[in-house]
């Protein structure tokens, strides 16, 4: 049995080479659309769940991950290019949002899918430091236009909930499932 993550997210890889795990990296090439008629949460889990599905084989474990952020009604995925980023931090700062990652664990056909939420609340953010932030090229790769871990832990003046899940994997929450598929973590 070997365990594969089915995206090619570094952060996603680092924070399972955190946990000391061994695994290949196999990314899922899926459509990703999302059907608005259904509620956020139900999306981000059912594309995990269509990751994990595509990947998918014999007694491999698949862990699948899909990230999004949600400001009231609206769903902020990955910017389509700098001036995307600046659009949707303007729309962040000052305010509450959720970070919503829906994780799917598969191994043959049984599966089990969850969706972690975290709120985070980003301080009033300048013009300047905005587009400064984007220029760096750091938020073009995440969803909302922003990596917690990095730079823009500046901007959040509270988080409520997983940490980890804001950076695109909630561990704390996927450690017993992994261990239920039959992956040793921390000596379980």
């Amino acid at each position: 049995m070997a365990l594969i993550l089915a995206s090619k997210s570094p952060r996603r890889r680092e924070l399972l080479e955190r946990l000391g795990l061994e695994f290949t990296v196999r990314a899922a090439d899926v459509d990703e659309t999302m059907n608005p008629a259904n509620s956020p949460e139900q999306e981000v889990g059912a594309l995990s769940a269509r990751k994990a599905a595509a990947i998918s084989s014999g007694e491999d474990v698949v862990v699948a991950a899909d990230t999004i952020v949600v400001l009231g009604d609206t769903i902020l995925g990955k910017p389509k290019d700098a001036a995307d980023a600046v659009r949707m931090l303007k729309l962040l700062g000052g305010k509450t949002h959720q970070v919503m990652t829906g994780v799917t664990v598969q191994r043959g056909e049984k599966r089990e899918t969850f969706v972690e939420k975290t709120d985070v609340t980003f301080r009033p953010l300048s013009e300047t430091e905005i587009r400064a932030y984007v220029a760096t090229g750091d938020p073009l790769d995440k969803a909302g236009a922003y990596g917690v871990q990095g730079m823009a832990g500046a901007f959040v003046s509270h988080l409520g909930g997983d940490f980890f899940n804001v950076m695109g994997l909630p561990i704390c929450r996927l450690c017993p499932v992994l261990r239920r598929f039959g992956v040793t973590v921390l000596g379980e």
